[in-house]
C-alpha cells in the first residue's frame, strides 16, 4: 500500500464542536462510558449504523478528535466542504487509500471511527465489513464497540434528520484488543478479526438496549449506499 496523506489534526479541532452542538444541543444525547476510551494514544471506535446523523453525534461526543471512514457520495456540495474541512476520510471505490490514511491516523497515535456495517440499516450489525478489523490488525490499536440508539425511528427513512429534542443514546464500550491465533495468516487472520469485532459489536448494543426504553428501528428503512 502506497504512503497515505495524512490528515490535519485542525480538523476534529472545529468539527468535533460542531457536532456536540447538533448531539447535545440541537438533540438530547445520554453519553455514556466515554471514560473507556483511551484517553491518548490509538483508538478505533465502531458503532452500530440506523440513520444519517450518527456520524456527527459519535464525531460530537467522543472526547479527542476523530476521524472517520465516510462514502464518497456524501462529500458533495456544501456537506462535502464541511466533511473535507473537518478532514474526514472519503471513502472512494475500494477504500484502499482510506484504509492507508486512517491507518496513518492511528500510527500517529489518534483516534479513526468506523461504522463496520457499511450501510445504515436496523443497527444490530448482523453482518459487517472488514475495514475496521483490518485496521485493527495493522495498527494494533484497541477497539471500542459503540451503540448508538435513537437516531432513527421505526418507519423513518436512513437519511431522516430528526426534530428538535429528539432523544438519543450512545455508549461506549471497554476496549477490547484482538486475540486472534498465531498461526492464522491472511484471508484466515481477517476473517477471525472481523468476528471478534462483530461479536464485541453485537454483545455492545444487546447489553445497552436491555438498559434503556430507547430502542433500534425495526426495519431497514429507505436503501442508501454507506461506506465500506
Amino acid at each position: 500500500m502506497t504512503q497515505a496523506r495524512v490528515p490535519s489534526r485542525w480538523g476534529p479541532r472545529w468539527s468535533r464542536w460542531v457536532g456536540r452542538a447538533l448531539a447535545k444541543g440541537l438533540w438530547r444525547t445520554e453519553v455514556r462510558g466515554a471514560g473507556n476510551i483511551p484517553a491518548e494514544g490509538p483508538v478505533i471506535i465502531v458503532g452500530n449504523h440506523v440513520g444519517l446523523i450518527d456520524g456527527p453525534v459519535l464525531h460530537g461526543v467522543i472526547p479527542r478528535g476523530s476521524y472517520f471512514l465516510i462514502g464518497s457520495h456524501m462529500f458533495r456540495g456544501a456537506l462535502g466542504v464541511l466533511l473535507r474541512g473537518a478532514q474526514q476520510i472519503e471513502v472512494v471505490d475500494s477504500g484502499r487509500d482510506a484504509l492507508a490514511q486512517g491507518l496513518a491516523v492511528l500510527r500517529r497515535g489518534d483516534v479513526v471511527g468506523v461504522f463496520p456495517e457499511g450501510t445504515r440499516g436496523a443497527g444490530r450489525a448482523d453482518a459487517v465489513h472488514g475495514g475496521a478489523a483490518w485496521l485493527a490488525i495493522q495498527s494494533g490499536a484497541p477497539i471500542v464497540p459503540t451503540a448508538l440508539v435513537g437516531t432513527r425511528h421505526t418507519g423513518e427513512p436512513t437519511g431522516v434528520w430528526p426534530r428538535p429534542g429528539r432523544r438519543i443514546l450512545v455508549e461506549f464500550g471497554e476496549p477490547i484488543s484482538l486475540d486472534l491465533d498465531e498461526s492464522l495468516r491472511g484471508r484466515a487472520r481477517q476473517e477471525a478479526a472481523q468476528h471478534q469485532l462483530a461479536d464485541a459489536l453485537r454483545e455492545r448494543i444487546d447489553a445497552t438496549l436491555a438498559t434503556t426504553d430507547l430502542t433500534l428501528p425495526a426495519d431497514a428503512g429507505a436503501p442508501s449506499k454507506e461506506t465500506p
